[in-house]
């Protein structure tokens, strides 16, 4: 797992529940914009995790280093998936395929939103991080 993404934990665990969802809100005004490419094919509904009950889109990209570049791209009215999104870019940008590969399937649980996201979101995240996992190792 990357040190980035070890240090979110830490951080999340580090608060009380309430205060998880503040930073997860603050993670989703975090989350990059797509690049111009990736949000037209977004538009044309490419890329679509349809695990997910919200509109969430992927991409990733490697360098020529091999390191990962996620492009994750969220509807506007599911801050709580963009703030998993935002920290799934932050942490994971730049990552080798091993770091990704160590990123746990349970991570809300990890970040201890567990007891205050719904079932259906947790169940979103995991397709997420699966998803982001696949499509880098091809």
């Amino acid at each position: 797992m990357s040190a980035a993404l070890d240090e979110i934990i830490d951080l999340f665990s580090g608060v009380e529940p309430q205060m998880r969802l503040e930073l997860l809100l603050d993670y989703s005004r975090k989350l990059p914009k797509l690049p111009d490419h990736y949000q037209k094919l977004m538009e044309a509904g490419a890329g679509r995790i349809h695990e997910c009950m919200t509109p969430v889109f992927l991409w990733v990209d490697r360098d020529d280093e091999g390191r990962i570049h996620p492009h994750i791209g969220v509807a506007e009215e599911a801050p709580t998936i963009a703030g998993i999104g935002g920290i799934l870019v932050k942490a994971l940008d730049g990552c080798t395929q091993e770091e990704l590969d160590a990123v746990p399937s349970n991570l809300v649980e990890k970040l201890g939103l567990h007891k205050v996201l719904r079932m259906n979101r947790t169940v979103g995240v995991a397709a997420l991080v699966g998803r982001l996992k696949k499509q880098a190792a091809l």
